[in-house]
């Protein structure tokens, strides 16, 4: 062997280390994709089927936490409150919030679902959001009872705006929790 075979082998030689490298890479990319898109559609689902989201409010002097129905309407989650709540006085001073929806586990490794932060707004055109709320909620549509109608002339209706959301699945291990893009779980 002269010394430039010797080269040629340890280049040849690289460039498939290089080339497995590479191909190891996009192997693992492809699985990273196809993965996140199985946490997407999950999480997705996850928050179709729930009802009720964990509000987490603050003033200046103490947080707040408060249990909403909510339905899902262009890419936001909606909910109503009487503007005299803890909760409504709270986003009325800082609109941002932390919330979770979960179901009550017993077994560590059950544990699912989803924790989120953003921003709330109070909404004035609401017409569109009652009919998607009325559709998750039926008892809110026009053959509402008395009492429920009585009470929807005194609430307020906002939106969350999530900025941050994470799918929690112990399924997979003790505190796997995947960062997932809100526009892609939050959709009508």
């Amino acid at each position: 062997m002269h010394g430039d075979d010797s080269n040629d082998v340890a280049k040849s030689s690289s460039t498939a280390k290089s080339s497995s490298a590479a191909e190891n890479k996009a192997a693992q990319s492809d699985q990273t994709a196809q993965s996140n898109q199985a946490e997407i559609a999950t999480a997705k689902a996850y928050l179709q089927n729930h009802n009720v989201l964990c509000l987490a409010t603050s003033s200046a002097d103490s947080p707040w936490v408060s249990p909403v129905f909510y339905a899902i309407h262009s890419g936001r989650l909606v909910f109503l409150s009487a503007p005299h709540t803890r909760h409504s006085t709270n986003i009325k001073s800082n609109p941002i919030v932390s919330a979770s929806v979960q179901d009550d586990y017993k077994n560590w490794e059950d544990i699912k679902g989803i924790q989120l932060q953003g921003k709330v707004e109070k909404l004035t055109n609401t017409e569109s959001v009652v009919a998607a709320y009325s559709m998750k909620f039926p008892v809110m549509g026009p053959d509402a009872p008395p009492q429920i109608a009585r009470a929807i002339d005194k609430i307020s209706w906002y939106a969350l705006n999530v900025d941050l959301l994470y799918f929690i699945d112990n399924s997979k291990g003790l505190g796997h929790r995947v960062e997932l893009d809100p526009a892609l779980v939050i959709q009508s």
